[in-house]
């Protein structure tokens, strides 16, 4: 048995030297021929195309702003923060847009069945629009356009579960542009 081991313990010596002599040697004779390029990361485009949001609660409803981030998340949108507005006060949803930029926040307020849209740009914001929650919204009472681009994933029942006499593909809900069509 002491001659296994003993077996055993010079060939875990001989590969380990052999190990350590072939590092030094592959970094003596390489080392005139490493060069060095920056390494340049493909960043994916996703960045600074998603919308940031906020939701606030006006409408006093207790879990509204946490029912809103879950429903705005699934719909593609970024909630950066979830608090509450300065009174619990407000019946109706309104959407504030918090850049010079209308788009995000109709964008957003489309996908909530909301139709209003105030412009109040704030540049020491993080979010691109602030969602205001009165008591009339729910998830339940959305009519939201069909999704313009790209079909669902199989597994998502909700592209089943359509609504009759919902809104065609590229129907606007929020706050029409006068000067168009």
């Amino acid at each position: 048995m002491g001659a296994r081991i003993r077996g055993l313990i010079v060939i875990v010596l001989v590969l380990a030297t052999g190990a350590v002599l072939g590092t030094i040697g592959a970094q003596w004779l390489g080392a005139g021929a490493v060069t060095t390029r920056p390494v340049s990361i493909p960043v994916p485009d996703v960045f600074g195309e998603r919308i940031r949001v906020e939701v606030l609660n006006g409408g006093g409803v207790d879990g509204l702003a946490r029912e809103a981030t879950g429903f705005l998340r699934d719909q593609g949108f970024d909630v950066v923060e979830v608090g509450n507005w300065v009174s619990f006060d407000e019946d109706s949803t309104f959407v504030v847009a918090r850049t010079d930029d209308l788009d995000g926040a109709r964008s957003v307020a489309d996908a909530m069945g909301v139709r209003e849209v105030r412009a109040e740009p704030d540049p020491n914001l993080f979010a691109d629009v602030s969602v205001v929650l009165g008591r009339d919204w729910s998830p339940e009472r959305v009519v939201r356009p069909d999704r313009p681009a790209g079909d669902p994933p199989w597994w998502d029942l909700r592209q089943y579960l359509q609504r009759p006499g919902a809104p065609s593909s590229g129907a606007r809900l929020a706050d029409p542009d006068p000067g168009e069509g």
